[in-house]
């Protein structure tokens, strides 16, 4: 009778096999296409506790398993306040997964609280990434690594044009400007949020949401944000009704942008015109 597997076994076998063309391949196609890990590299998964950041997790881990080029990974978790409820859970499904935790505190969420901000979740995350880093660094990393997936790099871009003015894309790789030698790498860059999500149920596994209370009393400047972003998603939702390529053409188009055919753009903060050449 054959061994039963453990369930952190199931998780990475669905990830190799169900989940090959959809999660595994994509992962491995962005980690070489943009060059994201390199010989030598410590790399610190961030850890929020969410379905994304746990994905990531496993991803890593069998990235690390299988890969020629050596390595290191340590999964990071920083606890900006958490409740109690929270903090157990992504304890819980850490052990349910096998991934080794290293957890530091911050007071994050006070923080936000008292700036009294009127976009506390833009700065919540500013803050995060900056604990994130310096955590990161003291503990002798020269990456982290962040869940950002194919779906967040296409609403960002439509939110930017729609909502924002302007063309901007998010990049897979990112130089740290504060923190010397250190970068922001996004491994799951081709990964659509439904193909997690399938992954998610098909394995059966609960994750916490946004652990943070502004979600669920927001006002202002946040509400709109989460109304853009659902905006966005019901958009793109109904143009695939009609074109169910529509989510890889625009990401393919941040991807062939035809600068000659703007009109103005920016590049390292400086602005151009097409009359620069125009007049020449």
């Amino acid at each position: 009778m054959p061994k039963s597997l453990e369930k952190y076994q199931e998780v990475e076998r669905s990830i190799i096999t169900t989940y090959r063309k959809t999660i595994w391949s994509p992962f491995t196609l962005a980690v070489k296409k943009y060059r994201l890990i390199e010989s030598g590299d410590k790399i610190a998964v961030c850890i929020s506790g969410g379905k994304d950041s746990m994905l990531l997790a496993k991803l890593m881990q069998e990235l690390h398993r299988h890969s020629e080029i050596p390595f290191e990974l340590i999964f990071l978790v920083m606890d900006p306040g958490y409740n109690a409820e929270n903090r157990a859970k992504i304890e819980e499904n850490a052990r349910l997964l096998n991934v080794p935790l290293t957890i530091f505190e911050s007071d994050v969420f006070a923080s936000a609280e008292s700036a009294n901000a009127e976009s506390p979740c833009y700065l919540c995350a500013r803050m995060r990434r900056g604990h994130l880093y310096a955590k990161a660094k003291e503990l002798g990393c020269n990456k982290i690594a962040l869940g950002h997936h194919k779906s967040d790099v296409i609403e960002t871009t439509l939110m930017g044009m729609l909502y924002g003015g302007q063309l901007q894309g998010m990049l897979p790789r990112i130089k740290s400007t504060n923190f010397e030698g250190m970068e922001l790498i996004r491994p799951m860059y081709c990964i659509l949020e439904n193909d997690i999500l399938r992954w998610k149920e098909y394995n059966h596994l609960e994750f916490i949401a946004c652990a943070c209370k502004f979600t669920q009393n927001l006002t202002g400047g946040d509400e709109d944000t989460f109304s853009a972003r659902r905006k966005v998603k019901q958009l793109i939702a109904e143009l695939k009704k009609e074109n169910t390529n529509v989510e890889n053409n625009i990401f393919q188009s941040i991807h062939n942008v035809q600068l000659d055919t703007l009109a103005e753009y920016k590049q390292d903060g400086i602005k151009h015109s097409f009359l620069d050449k125009f007049e020449k």
